[in-house]
């Protein structure tokens, strides 16, 4: 199918699901919801990204081990997180996550104890691990991650940055009761989680 096509019956689908919790805070136009109108792919995006508004509580559910998360797109995954860990003030957690995004990867240099960073856009996260831990008083969110594009080529490292692309992520956190802190080795200069 046309690649244009698709996109205008994800946003129309979106819109649609979303009618429900319109109501609810999520601001969706009616009429994109209803499926009234002629709108734009750039209209019904808008609508979905005007549709993440900061509040973190429509975010995400408490599950028996701990968290489903569902981000929606132009969602920053690690400030969500981060808003996440502080207003459920999580101890720790291990998280796992798929879905659609712009992936800032990086591979560490030992010897420049820095990052070389590379942005994938447009890709879908075959799968994310991670875990969210505290540093110096502020939640510290450490994932890993492979993406794939469109041409099936695969790109995986170190998470610096994740924004959600087309539809979702969907995260799924296990809380831990213990409360987890990270410092700089300074053998290596890097951040290590200590238990």
């Amino acid at each position: 199918m046309e690649d244009s096509y698709m996109r205008r019956h994800f946003f129309r689908s979106v819109a649609a699901l979303s009618a429900g919790a319109a109501v609810g805070g999520l601001g969706m136009n009616r009429a994109f919801a209803q499926g009234g109108g002629d709108a734009s792919l750039a209209q019904c995006e808008a609508g979905v990204i005007a549709s993440s508004s900061g509040d973190v509580q429509r975010r995400y559910i408490r599950t028996p081990t701990g968290y489903l998360m569902v981000l929606r797109m132009g969602d920053n995954v690690f400030e969500q997180l981060t808003k996440f860990a502080i207003a459920e003030q999580i101890p720790a957690a291990t998280l796992n996550a798929i879905g659609f995004g712009h992936a800032t990867f990086g591979f560490w240099d030992a010897t420049k104890k820095a990052f070389d960073a590379k942005t994938f856009r447009n890709v879908e996260m075959g799968s994310i691990v991670g875990s969210v831990a505290w540093k110096e008083g502020k939640p510290s969110i450490h994932a890993h991650g492979i993406a794939g594009d469109r041409n099936f080529n695969a790109f995986g490292g170190h998470l610096l940055d994740l924004e959600v692309g087309t539809g979702s992520m969907e995260i799924t956190l296990l809380r831990y009761e213990k409360r987890l802190e990270r410092g700089i080795d300074p053998c290596i200069g890097a951040n290590v989680l200590g238990i």
